[in-house]
């Protein structure tokens, strides 16, 4: 290793070698200095690179690479190269050669400013550990001493951070510790380099270690896609098959007096499993416990009406509670068996801030859905009436739906139609998310030529509103645009004449132009925003970015998302 570090250091000599103070030789040191730092730069560049296709698995073959990297290009490589470097120059002062030619030689012999003899200078002193734990009387030196072998390698450390920060981007920051802590050792495991030498190799170490922070952003973090694939929990394992058997003959019992048969019991009444449940959503047909309507909601007041039906404020006179009837105008038969299945799948979401749904019923005047009233007003009308919301009461809206859009599709129900009319924030000022989609007749509007859903055109996403079937990506899109229009009070794309204009608008993937763009949250709402869902982050990749930014400001994710006006009396 003493062959390569003095080829690094004839190489640094040749590469900047002024003729002033303090001396061409400890100008070299710098410069060697500078390339040493290329090997933490040259680490942070391929986690980055590694990251590009493993995502944010860190767990087997990726976590001993980012170790592996750390280990090798912040701790092995510096470490080797300053020490021999150091012990160059000491082999000179002791009159050896170092590994270097007989014309350097020559020029390190000679005499500059405040340093003198230049062989003398670095190679004839203190190491680090005597120089900081064995001061010289002069206070002015120790003081030297001390900003340039604590101070600067205080903020090289910083710099390495920042490096590891910028190679994972778009992922938790934690393997970034197998990075700076690589560096922590190699900064203690090089006391004993000569204290001259450590000082101006700190010099040169720094400054290229921030400048590579730009070769490493340019890298650029993985995409959303390979970050989705990555946060998809693993496959598991199936058990080995049991190696055949050869088969005992059959057994033959005794004759004897035929039993009588076995008391039948009445089947008890289990409760799904989540994964029997999901099945059961998928097959059409009537539920348990639906049946003529008898009377029991009494009907209060109407909530709205569309071209899917009419919603009513009802009282529900068995359990004396106050529901939602969501009724279906003259449904056929693709309408209730729709309306059935997602009913099923909807009951299994069980989140705060999604609506639940108790029943399924036949009124007079259609089948009607049993839901969960919530009192309170639109996000639409709080914006219209109370303005736009700032960064922190959206982030906190941003992560509420995210995460109840989530628990909706770990069930296997997608939202289909969000917009802001169908987030109500309660008088608390808490959001909860309404009408998933479900009752939609063939006449209505916002449906496609082959009858299915796309929901509102201004917020509806491209890859939807083109024709590709609904996905969780696309109800990502939708949530962004709602948190857009949260924040400046239009939909993303500008509203249109008419909703033809809007639906083409959606179609053709025109760029978003009324976002925030002074909002904190612009950039991601612009990724969230992409045309291509393979390039969206994921909602669970939105949750925890937004949630560590609110943390980073000191708020909790929970709480209102609106100002909380007191109801008059």
């Amino acid at each position: 290793m003493d062959s390569i570090a003095s080829w690094l250091l004839s190489l640094a000599h040749n590469l900047f070698q002024p003729g002033f103070c303090p001396g061409d030789w400890v100008w070299a040191t710098s410069m060697a200095g500078a390339l040493i730092a290329l090997a933490p730069v040259a680490g942070a560049m391929l986690v980055a690179i590694v990251r590009k296709f493993t995502g944010n698995r860190y767990s087997g073959p990726a976590l001993f690479a980012i170790a592996g990297i750390g280990v090798i290009f912040m701790l092995f490589l510096p470490w080797l190269l300053s020490t021999g470097i150091s012990s160059i120059y000491r082999d000179v002062f002791a009159g050896g050669s170092g590994g270097l030619s007989a014309s350097e030689l020559d020029t390190m012999g000679r005499e500059y400013c405040f340093v003198g003899v230049q062989s003398e200078y670095l190679g004839g002193g203190q190491n680090v550990y005597e120089t900081l734990f064995y001061p010289s009387d002069s206070v002015l030196a120790y003081g030297y001493y001390l900003g340039g072998l604590v101070g600067l390698p205080i903020l090289a450390l910083f710099a390495v951070m920042l490096l590891g920060r910028v190679a994972l981007r778009r992922g938790p920051k934690w393997p970034g510790r197998l990075l700076w802590v690589s560096f922590v050792a190699f900064v203690l495991f090089s006391v004993g380099v000569e204290a001259n030498t450590a000082v101006h190799l700190w010099l040169g170490f720094l400054p290229v270690t921030v400048l590579g922070v730009i070769p490493v952003a340019l890298v650029g973090p993985p995409s959303w896609s390979v970050i989705q694939n990555s946060d998809r929990p693993p496959e598991p394992k199936r058990p080995p098959e049991p190696p055949a058997r050869q088969q005992p003959p059959p057994y033959v019992p005794p004759a004897e007096e035929p039993k009588p048969p076995p008391k039948q019991y009445p089947p008890t009444s289990v409760a799904p499993s989540p994964e029997a449940a999901g099945a059961l959503a998928a097959v059409p047909g009537p539920m348990p416990g639906t049946g003529e309507g008898n009377g029991r909601f009494k009907r209060i007041r109407r909530l709205g009406h569309g071209g899917f039906g009419t919603v009513w404020q009802a009282q529900d006179t068995q359990l004396g509670r106050t529901v939602a009837l969501k009724i279906a105008h003259a449904p056929d038969r693709d309408t209730e068996e729709r309306m059935q299945r997602e009913a099923r799948a909807l009951a299994l979401v069980n989140h705060p801030n999604c609506v639940r749904v108790y029943d399924l019923v036949e009124e007079h005047d259609g089948l009607a859905l049993v839901m969960e009233y919530l009192e309170g007003q639109s996000l639409a009308d709080a914006v219209d009436g109370s303005g736009p919301l700032d960064d922190v009461s959206a982030g906190k809206l941003w992560a509420t739906l995210a995460s109840a859009l989530s628990a909706a599709h770990d069930k296997g129900v997608l939202h289909r139609d969000m917009k802001p009319s169908n987030v109500i924030v309660d008088p608390g000022g808490i959001p909860h998310l309404i009408d998933f989609g479900i009752a939609r007749s063939k006449g209505d509007a916002k449906l496609t030529a082959t009858g299915m859903m796309i929901g509102t055109p201004d917020y509806t996403s491209p890859d939807t509103a083109a024709g590709a079937q609904a996905s969780p990506a696309s109800d990502a899109w939708q949530l962004a645009a709602t948190v857009s229009f949260a924040l400046s009070g239009y939909p993303p794309r500008g509203t249109r004449e008419t909703p033809m204009a809007a639906l083409m608008a959606a179609a053709r993937a025109e760029p978003p132009s009324q976002l925030p763009r002074q909002s904190v949250h612009a950039r991601l709402l612009m990724a969230s925003l992409d045309p291509q869902p393979r390039n969206r982050p994921t909602l669970n990749a939105v949750r925890r970015e937004v949630e560590g930014w609110l943390a980073r400001s000191g708020t909790s994710p929970e709480g209102p998302v609106t100002r909380v006006v007191p109801r008059v009396q």
